[in-house]
């Protein structure tokens, strides 16, 4: 008796504690195109010269670098307040990422920095889920701003060449909402600037690509089973009734026995007498 119930309390327990402690399940889902990200750059007195997109990993060689070059990207500038001080302007350059992943698309970027104040120089940068949501929206100061407060923001730095691999991470919440986030490996590497220029005159290149066709989906699953845990409850009050039924049973034979003893024991006294 003491073990049936010391069970139905650990079962009870387990169910218990598996419902405060979800299981992460992790699983990846293969695209052949990504929905085009939106690459929001804040380039501030830096001049965009070039942007194109290539495939396969390739980027021929630069032709007059830090002169104009074409701009063969779909951008747009928007200006909105700083979400986090309502006071600060913030100016954006709105490029559309890659999407074709099968054909290693990339997205290549070259900023001309003439002269700076600052001892360090860098163009702030966040990724976001669609470009094509950015389009659609009827109020893009807004979106932005609800962008900068949801992403994280990188930095790429003047004389190198920045490459970014992106990757996206879908999270399914509690509430059945999914949230979108960038994960990102970098490597760079340093331009060999050839040209006779002050030192106060920078390049900045950076390239934008998938690293690879899977989506991570990421959701918390319940591995408690109430139709597990009574099927187990009643497995056990099962054998507690088997066992009473067990002990009756052992009992009215054991009566049946001793009564059978007594009478021949009293048959054989008779006899003796």
């Amino acid at each position: 008796m003491a073990v049936a119930v010391f069970l139905v309390y650990q079962t009870i327990t387990d169910f218990r504690e598996k419902l405060k402690h979800p299981v992460m399940s992790v699983s990846y889902k293969e695209v052949p195109l990504y929905d085009a990200p939106g690459i929001a750059l804040y380039p501030g007195k830096a001049q965009l010269l070039s942007c194109k997109h290539h495939y396969y990993d390739h980027i021929p060689p630069l032709i007059n670098p830090g002169q104009p070059g074409g701009i063969e990207c779909t951008t747009q500038r928007i200006n909105y307040t700083d979400p986090f001080t309502n006071q600060t302007m913030k100016h954006a350059l709105i490029v559309q990422g890659p999407r074709d992943v099968k054909k290693r698309e990339l997205v290549f970027l070259q900023f001309h920095l003439n002269e700076t104040d600052q001892d360090f120089s860098a163009i702030n940068y966040l990724l976001f889920s669609s470009f094509q949501e950015f389009l659609n929206s009827p109020d893009k100061a807004e979106f932005m701003k609800d962008c900068e407060s949801s992403y994280s923001s990188w930095k790429f730095s003047g004389g190198f060449r920045t490459w970014v691999k992106m990757s996206l991470v879908k999270t399914k919440e509690e509430d059945g909402s999914e949230t979108v986030e960038f994960k990102q490996e970098t490597s760079v590497v340093n331009y060999i600037d050839q040209r006779h220029k002050p030192a106060s005159d920078q390049l900045f290149f950076v390239v934008f690509e998938w690293k690879d066709p899977f989506i991570q989906k990421v959701q918390d699953i319940v591995t408690a089973n109430p139709w597990n845990m009574i099927a187990l409850l009643c497995g056990i009050f099962l054998a507690l009734f088997k066992a009473a039924d067990f002990a009756k049973l052992s009992v009215k034979w054991m009566i049946k026995i001793r009564k059978r003893h007594l009478k021949r024991r009293s048959q054989a006294m008779n006899h003796i007498s």
